[in-house]
């Protein structure tokens, strides 16, 4: 096959689209496609911003779509070179109905001074191998999922109540983009829109454009480039040649007929399939299972589903947003093209890699069906990390030239990708120092900011017999590198509580290695009652020069409590008697350790000191007030708690919740009714033979039973059961009754 020629023409005649449209824009991978395109595209650099992605159901007839025009609040904020800059704390959210949101940027031609500058930079992009920026108006249209938020920019609405008029707003537009890379239920949606596109090309005013964004899974059954190399990868050269998933037949199946529409009058309306490898970065997506797996540290070890022997093509959303991005501006001649980078990384070298940089460090091998029993993955995202493919895409390589953000793959920028976790999802570690008196309560304060942020407890104690305990257990193993003498010593020096000399170097080196524990570092850790002067924070907090901020175990908040030295007292007096042995106090010397607190940090020269020189926020909190308004205190210092999961899944699982509650209470009342009709039906039951038994009584025994009654009444003998008998005997023969069957 020829090698298709580079696609670096400057194209200045002809000005860029004006109008995209892009479906599902608030999901995962369509948002940062959306805002490459009216970021980039419009010379801002990359917008991004923080917040979950979400789905909804599938648009179809009948659907409702909103029309939304979002207005630059700073229209004339443009730069030097004429390009617009979007506001980044603009955000693509959710509604439940299709909405069609247009994001209309406005540029003016730059003055004569200002052709200059420009003509520089686009110099300097050439320069470095860059497509010169093609200036122009873009607006984005798209649909969105559920529960769109900041409506203060819609400034009209209409109704579509079917797909003929929703095919109104694409023939408008000048770029048609369908992502179904990570959307299955958008595969049919897209089959007809191209479909529709196709059979209205005719009327088009002028060219269009149709990307289909999909997956490699439509390669994952295919056969090896070559029999004799079957670690030869496979090319978009060989597209013709791939075989799907089972699983995934339906996307190859629209990607065939994409690529078949755009061979009648390519002129008018041209298509390409981007067939797009595993998508990570920013808050992830497909492996977000295992990064918060990692982050959350509950688990000694991070699971890897199957043999992890499988090679997994991937590629970071930014550069697949790139790759589309680059296709707009210069749409190739190939239509079929790979968006992979150059990594040929098996899953449990990427499972590794995030648990080493996030996590335990250690990876589990576990069957693969385990996986399907788990809430956060579907059965498609179950497959794709099952994928065994060797792949390389030779088109993006050869035609597009852009900044990659991962060329080499996510293991080889874990720590990058990592950041952008951390970031994306709002999970950098709270640091938090509580320091007091004693018997002010610092732990019990401590614990409960741990519960709320799921952050770790530390005290010098708990760090030095965590140590204790590993070198206990380092001298029961043989093989561990220390000679036991040496671990002795160790062990001889941790156990020494420093009597009057003060904290011991060693203990310090403890806390600071605890502090600055994986899971230290990303959850981050409440610490309870230390340093206990200056010189201890001086030590134990002191960065090397050569130690980056991240990994800084520099407190953001000090807690400090304090009470009347009279409150503290009588609290240690009230205490049970068991309580003041566990906690070392003794009533007649806590007075003296109450002044010796005082003495050492006043005007600000102990461990407060310290902080307060550091420009540490402090948090001054007397605890003799009411304890909710104590911890409503420190709940507004550190913001509302983190979580892994969006808010949208909150809500869901708290309408789970609800849904099995009434479920549960609907069942219970169909059980009681239940019991009440057996209850009922037993009861019709035992009247009418209760019934049957009455009469036959009635009948046959009563009436000589009563007559018998009244003569051992009115005789009175001196045996009347006796005497009962021999008269309903005589009574027979006087009295002749047909007996009842």
């Amino acid at each position: 096959m020829a090698t298709p020629r580079r696609c670096t023409e400057t194209r200045e005649e002809k000005m860029p689209p004006q109008r995209v449209f892009l479906n599902k824009v608030d999901t995962f991978s369509s948002k940062y496609l959306a805002k490459v395109i009216i970021g980039e595209m419009n010379g801002s650099g990359p917008v991004l911003d923080q917040f979950w992605t979400s789905s909804g159901p599938e648009p179809g007839p009948q659907t409702r779509t909103r029309g939304v025009t979002v207005l630059d609040p700073n229209p004339g904020v443009i730069n030097g070179s004429g390009r617009v800059r979007v506001d980044p704390e603009r955000r693509f959210n959710g509604s439940g109905r299709v909405r069609v949101r247009e994001f209309l940027s406005r540029v003016r031609e730059p003055d004569d001074d200002e052709d200059e500058d420009e003509e520089q930079e686009e110099e300097d992009d050439e320069e470095q191998g860059a497509e010169p920026n093609l200036r122009g108006s873009f607006r984005l249209v798209g649909t969105v999922s559920v529960g769109s938020e900041g409506k203060s920019f819609i400034l009209d609405e209409y109704q579509i109540p079917s797909r003929e008029q929703l095919l109104q707003k694409l023939l408008e537009c000048d770029v048609v983009i369908y992502n179904v890379s990570q959307e299955v239920e958008q595969v049919d949606e897209a089959a007809w829109a191209v479909t529709a596109l196709h059979r209205s090309s005719s009327s088009f005013s002028g060219p269009k454009l149709f990307i289909l964004v999909s997956t490699v899974m439509t390669w994952a059954c295919s056969d090896p480039a070559d029999p004799e190399e079957p670690d030869r990868p496979l090319t978009d050269e060989l597209f013709w040649r791939r075989r799907p998933h089972p699983n995934f037949r339906k996307h190859l199946d629209l990607e065939e007929t994409v690529l078949k529409m755009g061979k009648e009058d390519p002129a008018r309306f041209s298509t390409y399939v981007v067939a797009s490898g595993l998508q990570f970065g920013m808050g992830e997506q497909i492996l977000q299972y295992f990064f918060k797996e990692s982050w959350l540290g509950q688990e000694p070890d991070i699971p890897v589903f199957g043999d992890g022997s499988n090679i997994v093509p991937t590629i970071h959303i930014r550069d697949l947003a790139s790759v589309v991005q680059k296709l707009i501006q210069n749409p190739p001649k190939p239509s079929y093209l790979l968006a992979v980078d150059q990594s040929h990384n098996r899953m449990d070298e990427i499972v590794m890699a995030v648990a080493d940089a996030l996590g335990p460090g250690k990876i589990q091998k576990r069957p693969w069906e385990e996986a399907l029993l788990l809430q956060d993955m579907s059965v498609t995202e179950v497959d794709s990390l099952l994928l065994h493919l060797q792949i390389e895409a030779v088109f993006i390589n050869q035609l597009f030239s852009f900044s990659w953000r991962c060329r080499s793959g996510l293991v080889e920028n874990i720590h990058l990708v990592v950041e952008e976790f951390r970031r994306t999802c709002g999970l950098l570690p709270i640091r938090v120092c509580v320091l007091g008196p004693p018997a002010v309560g610092k732990t019990t304060v401590s614990l409960q900011i741990c519960e709320r942020y799921q952050l770790h407890h530390v005290t010098m104690e708990t760090a030095v017999a965590e140590a204790v305990d590993q070198l206990e257990a380092a001298m029961q193993t043989p093989g561990s590198g220390v000679s036991p003498a040496e671990l002795q010593e160790l062990l001889r020096g941790l156990k020494d509580d420093g009597g009057q000399s003060g904290v011991l170097e060693q203990h310090l080196q403890v806390l600071k290695t605890k502090l600055k524990s994986q899971p230290c570092r990303d959850q981050g850790f409440v610490l309870d009652g230390f340093p206990l002067t200056y010189e201890d924070g001086s030590e134990l907090f002191t960065e090397d020069e050569e130690e980056s901020s991240q990994s800084s175990i520099m407190p953001g908040l000090l807690v400090l409590l304090d009470a009347p030295d009279e409150f503290l007292l009588e609290r240690v007096l009230d205490l049970p008697e068991q309580q003041m042995e566990e906690l070392n106090y003794d009533p007649e010397s806590f007075q003296e350790e109450l002044e010796t607190f005082r003495t050492k940090n006043q005007d600000d020269g102990g461990a407060a000191g310290f902080f307060l020189e550091k420009d540490v926020k402090t948090l001054n909190l007397d605890v003799s007030q009411d304890n909710d308004q104590l911890m409503q205190q420190v709940w507004e210092a550190l913001g509302p708690p983190r979580t892994l999961r969006p808010p949208r899944e909150e809500e869901e699982e708290e309408e789970e919740e609800r849904r099995k509650a009434e479920e549960t209470r609907r069942r219970e009342e169909r059980e009681t009714w239940v019991l009440d009709q057996v209850r009922h039906q037993e009861d019709q039951l035992l009247q009418v033979q209760s019934s049957q038994t009455r009469k036959y009584l009635m009948e046959q025994v009563v009436p000589p039973l009563v007559r018998g009654l009244l003569e051992v009444c009115r005789t009175r003998p001196p045996d009347p059961v006796h005497f009962l008998a021999e008269f309903l005997l005589q009574d027979e023969l006087l009295h002749p009754r047909s007996h009842a069957p």
